[in-house]
């Protein structure tokens, strides 16, 4: 069985766009389940590239990547919203439906992969309450702080109960307060048993958390280390 490797598993993956740059070369990459993973680098390095193959948005140009033992380049693309379901994604700039109130928001991603109604019932304030919502259920989204925008697209993320959860710099629109908050979160997500990859610019989290740490630059990784911080690159 694959998955032996790892949940996350990267055997010598290339990709290169259509002008023949090369995004990735030779990355090499295993992530156990429960573990939690901070991948930085410079703008360029290949981390967003990193990111959409592991969500199948992009396959390699060669080499392989496996998510849960399945081999991305064999999945077909009818089988890429179910293989996504164990996925719970996090982005920078929070994506929710402005036109729907918190419960809804998180609710959608139940309604998507077909959950019966009295499940999402229950569900849904249970995710809330998690992330500290459970009093801002009716609120619409633009009535919310940035904080609790991260904190409603982290229930969305997290409702399907996701194998791994990918945040891809959860914090870049956040203060330093709400930052720190969100990463205790996302802390208490791994310690209940989530994978969890974080991809950020945010030096001062990385190395006060010491995690293990994915330094890339250039499309390579130039640096592997539990406990790990912030590398300087020159």
């Amino acid at each position: 069985m694959i998955e032996e490797k790892g949940i996350i598993y990267l055997n010598n993956v290339n990709k290169s766009y259509s002008t023949g740059v090369p995004a990735l070369n030779g990355i090499n990459l295993t992530i156990g389940r429960g573990e939690f993973v901070f991948i930085v680098g410079d703008s360029g390095s290949g981390k967003s590239t990193l990111i959409k193959l592991l969500l199948r948005e992009l396959t390699a140009t060669s080499g392989s990547v496996y998510v849960m033992g399945c081999d991305l380049a064999k999945l077909k693309h009818r089988q890429i919203p179910k293989f996504r379901r164990n996925l719970g994604v996090v982005f920078q700039d929070f994506r929710l439906l402005n036109d729907r109130n918190v419960y809804e928001n998180v609710a959608f991603a139940q309604r998507i992969v077909q959950t019966p109604a009295n499940e999402i019932r229950r569900n849904v304030p249970a995710i809330l309450a998690t992330v500290g919502l459970a009093g801002k259920y009716k609120a619409k989204t633009k009535q919310l702080s940035g904080g609790e925008q991260q904190r409603v697209a982290l229930a969305r993320a997290l409702v399907n109960n996701p194998s791994i959860l990918l945040a891809d710099e959860p914090t870049g629109n956040l203060d330093p307060k709400n930052s720190w908050e969100i990463m205790k979160l996302l802390e208490e997500i791994n310690e209940a048993g989530t994978t969890v990859i974080v991809v950020t610019h945010n030096r001062e989290i990385v190395n006060a958390m010491q995690k293990r740490v994915v330094t890339m630059k250039k499309g390579v990784i130039v640096s592997d280390e539990e406990k790990g911080g912030y590398i300087d690159e020159d």
